[in-house]
């Protein structure tokens, strides 16, 4: 049964896209559940990071389930409802409060490149595949979407994968900018488990301000909240987790961040 499957290991929240049989396709109620996840590991003090990965070892994400279509689609309000489900998961783990790391093994295709593009780091295996096939389908891609995409690997490069709409691998991945790192597959849960050790021994109002500052950045200047941003980051210096930081520091530790 297709699901989305969630569990936390020590500060890490896991959401595991699970459709084996189709390559872990996107159901309608698992983009729908995917920003209820993501929602509950962010209010979660416990979680520290959240990693988002595909069911086995043969696809990330391979697109939306289009078997849907024809029901879920079927005339223009059940469309536009689908399409708002969806924009709604896209963008979800930038809204998330916490880092949010997209693990990549075998197929990134359609609907899965663009989950992986809203992440904030991607690890990819060496046998991760890579497609956008918007222009192989009919699509049209929305401005936001495309945003994304462009601010993740240049223009040219977007450019190039929606008008190709080629195979491409984790090495190209890599050269473009998509990914940012590339571990042999058998390496890949280690090297992603490995990475969210080091990013949750870290403190966690930093890192909170630290993503909300950086989508600012991304944002569009008419809709920025800097007075928000300036809260979180006045959190910091107010917090235990500071006072914490520089006596660790001082007195040549590991710090011990309690998030407040």
């Amino acid at each position: 049964m297709p699901e989305l499957k969630t569990k936390r290991e020590g500060a890490v929240g896991w959401i595991v896209f699970s459709n084996p049989a189709r390559y872990n396709a996107l159901t309608y109620d698992m983009w729908k559940a995917l920003p209820q996840a993501l929602g509950a590991f962010g209010a979660d003090p416990a979680v520290r990071v959240v990693v988002l990965a595909g069911d086995g070892d043969k696809a990330f994400v391979s697109g939306a389930d289009v078997s849907q279509f024809e029901e879920q689609r079927a005339n223009e309000q059940a469309r536009l409802e689908y399409n708002r489900t969806v924009e709604a998961a896209y963008v979800a783990p930038i809204l998330c409060a916490k880092p949010v790391v997209a693990s990549i093994r075998g197929i990134c295709m359609g609907g899965g490149l663009g989950l992986a593009a809203a992440c904030d780091v991607r690890f990819a295996a060496d046998d991760a595949v890579f497609r956008m096939p918007a222009a192989r389908l009919g699509l049209g891609y929305s401005f936001t979407g495309m945003r994304r995409f462009v601010q993740v690997l240049g223009a040219a490069n977007t450019a190039d994968i929606f008008f190709s709409a080629r195979k491409f691998d984790a090495r190209d991945a890599a050269a473009m900018g998509f990914v940012s790192r590339v571990v042999p597959a058998a390496d890949l849960d280690r090297e992603v488990a490995a990475y969210c050790a080091l990013v949750g021994e870290n403190a966690p109002l930093s890192l909170v301000a630290a993503k909300a500052a950086i989508r600012e950045v991304l944002a569009d200047p008419a809709t920025r909240d800097l007075a928000a941003l300036q809260k979180l980051i006045d959190l910091c210096y107010a917090s235990e987790d500071y006072r914490e930081g520089r006596t660790a520091f001082m007195e040549k530790r590991t710090p011990a961040f309690k998030g407040r």
